[in-house]
């Protein structure tokens, strides 16, 4: 299988020049043939595929002498970027799906980045390597001061250079052929129900609390935006305060990110099928009046349903597990598991116990629906 290793990199200054000029000329290349393809098919109705766009870039570079400065394989990337941004409108065109016509890329754009490619010692700059837990190998900078807290795996295919919003370098070498570690087999099977306040609820009785990490950093975030919202856009104190909010953002990010791995490693540690129920998560943050709040779709952003799947979904399939979604439209909270009857009264989610009509069974929301998760997913699983 395919896997990325992502490290924290700190180059110094000349290899942070090169790296924004990257940045620079990837971003140009992108938007002129951005608006070549579109001159184009404005004259003729026609469109230029990579292999063209490659061959006119190597004109282009004759005539534009400074894109020699940086990697060639990081331009032919934006390329091949570009063209799968066409490909994804018009096959979202065929099948209904309204993705988006590319857009220009702009310099004032947070996050940049630029993948580079593997190439044979003396080419290009050389190998992507790890040379030790310090320092990296990439292609034009040279050896690279790192944090290298886990080994490579696999055979590499390419390195993705990326600067975030807060100014922080990160590398991810993809590579192939990676073998997973292998986990017991446990026999064990699950089901559990996303919430809010309660971020997971197992058919078991277990119970993972939503920690919150929006709401525990939101007054420095206000505060912090506060003095943004003084500052003349552009100038000096502008920027450096815009990194501090961006350096609380990211923060919030990474509290987030590592709970949501503990939580997601545990379950595919301890259980062999894990079912989970089918989310519009678009349609429970739409803003409807006298329905919905904007601290309600705050809450669900900061949850992170989607990333929490996500996870479960691809780690499921790195140690040989199974994840099973039950269908988006399964009344899983109105369902009584003891008989089958469904109530189609219990709608309003400040109904956190109700008794069954037909049995007289008193049910905890959250665990009766993890119970009836399991049951259709074992089911759907068969």
């Amino acid at each position: 299988m395919e896997k990325s290793f992502k490290y924290r990199i700190y180059p110094n200054a000349e290899q942070a020049t090169l790296i924004q000029k990257t940045f620079g000329c990837v971003r140009f290349i992108y938007n002129h043939f951005l608006a070549k393809r579109q001159e184009v098919y404005d004259m003729n109705e026609q469109t230029l595929n990579y292999y063209q766009c490659a061959l006119e870039l190597t004109k282009l570079k004759q005539e534009k002498e400074w894109l020699y400065e940086v990697e060639n394989a990081a331009l032919q990337n934006a390329l091949r970027n570009l063209d799968r941004a066409y490909q994804k409108f018009f096959q979202g065109l065929k099948v209904g799906n309204f993705i988006g016509y590319p857009k220009f890329k702009r310099k004032r754009d947070n996050h940049k980045s630029y993948t580079s490619r593997f190439a044979p010692s003396g080419t290009d700059g050389g190998n992507i390597a790890v040379i030790d837990t310090d320092r990296i190998k990439l292609p034009k900078l040279g050896l690279v001061k790192a944090v290298i807290d886990r080994p490579i795996r696999g055979r590499i295919l390419n390195a993705t250079i990326s600067q975030n919003p807060s100014g922080q370098y990160h590398v991810a070498v993809c590579c192939t052929d990676v073998v997973p570690d292998s986990l017991p087999r446990t026999g064990n099977s699950i089901g559990i129900d996303l919430g809010i306040r309660k971020l997971v609820v197992t058919s078991n009785g277990m119970v993972i609390l939503n920690p919150k990490h929006l709401k525990q950093s939101e007054h420095k975030l206000r505060k912090m935006q506060q003095l943004l919202s003084r500052k003349t856009k552009g100038s000096k104190n502008y920027i450096k305060t815009r990194i501090k909010l961006a350096k609380i953002h990211q923060k919030i990010r990474n509290q987030r990110n590592h709970h949501l791995h503990k939580v997601s490693i545990h379950l595919v540690r301890e259980y062999d099928i894990i079912c989970v129920e089918s989310l519009i998560i678009p349609r429970m943050q739409a803003v409807e009046p006298g329905q919905k709040s904007k601290n309600i779709n705050r809450s669900i952003h900061d949850v992170a349903w989607g990333e929490l799947v996500r996870q479960l979904e691809y780690k499921a399939e790195w140690y040989d597990k199974k994840l099973v979604k039950v269908g988006k439209f399964y009344a899983s909270s109105q369902t009584c598991y003891e008989c089958g009857k469904v109530d189609k009264d219990i709608t309003v989610p400040l109904v956190r116990k109700w008794q069954c009509k037909q049995c007289g069974v008193i049910h905890d929301r959250d665990i009766n629906a993890a119970k009836n998760i399991l049951r259709e997913g074992l089911r759907l699983a068969k």
